[in-house]
């Protein structure tokens, strides 16, 4: 297999259909695109949901943190608490170690979450660091959304710029071959990106407003987020590609590296149903967080992105563009 998610026929084949058990306090069950299980207790569901990063070593705490609390409030939850594994590879010093705990230990204050705990270990399994994060969440049950929630004709929303995170790892990733060829103020924005990876505060515009789906646009791109919901919810698409938002900054850095801004990991966008799009797309404007309104649900399961007159049909999510130049 190749680097990145496991395919999803592999997936169905070899690990979904091992699963054989059911409980009945099980709220949501695994599944193509649901990131996050959700146990009943009492009136509540606690929502459970886990990521390792995997495709970059730098600002890794960072990274680590805001994908699993994105996880979470695409769930419609609040982040109680998160469990960390950090695997170091030997001769790391305890400078790495420290800077993880700091940025991670930062995160958690400004959005109020407790560190319930986790592993810490040197390990010659790794040949980088690797840092794996579990969030804990709490939501009401009857509040509770899904990737799989997307209905015909409703209409869907991405939040912020698509690509946002991947680019802000290339840039530190590749500096030096980028600084020969891009703008230095290009590349400083680009390097910026990293301060919109949160969607907590636009998942709490978007329940507050109404909405049956949500799904954080993490490894492979947008393409790849479409796909799980609509495959979650089995339906169809119309998307035109010319809406869905970009930044000029990840167009040159990804013509560079002549790799498609589509399939690229975009933690910072969060992909929507809902049956009020323009109202969503002006209450998040209200908040200071850009959106758009880039197509719809429909019957069926033929998902087709449009671009001008050409239309072409969404293929089922591959290996993150990112590790072609990683």
């Amino acid at each position: 297999m190749e680097i990145g998610k496991v395919p999803e026929n592999i997936l169905k084949r070899s690990v979904f259909k091992q699963l054989t058990v059911k409980r009945p306090e099980v709220l949501l069950h695994s599944g193509i695109g649901e990131d996050c299980s959700a146990l009943a207790v009492g009136e509540d569901a606690i929502v459970l949901s886990t990521d390792p990063i995997t495709g970059t070593a730098k600002n890794i705490g960072n990274l680590a943190f805001h994908v699993t609390a994105n996880d979470i409030a695409a769930a419609g939850a609040e982040l109680v608490g998160i469990l960390l594994t950090i695997l170091l590879p030997p001769g790391s010093g305890e400078d790495e170690l420290k800077e993880i705990m700091q940025d991670i230990s930062g995160l958690a204050g400004e959005y109020h979450v407790e560190i319930l705990g986790g592993h810490t270990e040197v390990s010659a399994a790794v040949n980088q660091t690797l840092v794996s994060v579990t969030g804990v969440g709490r939501a009401p049950k009857d509040a509770l959304i899904t990737t799989g929630g997307l209905r015909p004709g409703q209409e869907l929303v991405v939040t912020k710029w698509i690509g946002l995170e991947g680019t802000s790892i290339l840039v530190r990733e590749k500096q030096e071959e980028l600084a020969g060829h891009l703008p230095p103020e290009l590349l400083e924005r680009a390097r910026g990106f990293d301060r919109y990876l949160s969607v907590v505060p636009d998942s709490r515009v978007a329940v507050q407003t109404g909405v049956s789906a949500m799904h954080d646009v993490t490894e492979g791109g947008i393409f790849g987020a479409l796909w799980e919901m609509a495959a979650a919810s089995g339906v169809g698409l119309e998307v035109d590609l010319k809406k869905i938002p970009i930044k000029q900054e990840t167009i040159e850095i990804c013509e560079f590296f002549d790799i498609n801004p589509y399939m690229l990991i975009s933690s910072g966008a969060m992909l929507i149903g809902t049956d009020h799009g323009s109202r969503l797309v002006e209450a998040l404007r209200e908040r200071g967080i850009h959106s758009a309104v880039v197509g719809y649900a429909t019957e069926g399961n033929d998902r087709i992105i449009r671009n001008g007159d050409e239309r072409r049909f969404l293929e089922p999510p591959r290996a993150d563009e990112l590790y072609r130049v990683l």
